[in-house]
């Protein structure tokens, strides 16, 4: 039988149930005690942790679609170097000539 996993809000709180093996409560359980938490505050902190690294790492990966066309035109059609950039590289073939 699954122990019920909580879910807190801000404002109010919503039940989250979950159907797991034996096996992986036991696992869960053992993790739980060796972090000083309750089966359900360690699997909805784990949970919640992984949704988090999930979504950032989606988000890192994928580029929406205005991005990508805003990143593909910039390599087709680069802007013309700006000044500073200009000065940058003749401070640095000067200071390499120099060496």
């Amino acid at each position: 039988m699954s122990q019920p996993i909580h879910k807190q809000h801000t404002s109010d709180t919503e039940r989250l149930e979950a159907r797991i093996s034996s096996d992986k409560k036991k696992l869960l359980k053992n993790a739980a005690e060796l972090t000083g938490r309750t089966l359900t505050d360690f699997v909805v902190h784990s949970a919640y942790e992984a949704a988090i690294r999930v979504i950032r790492e989606y988000q890192q990966l994928h580029l929406s679609v205005n991005d990508r066309d805003i990143f593909i035109q910039a390599l087709f059609n680069p802007p013309a170097p700006s000044a500073n950039l200009l000065k940058a590289v003749k401070k640095y073939k000067k200071d390499i000539e120099s060496k």
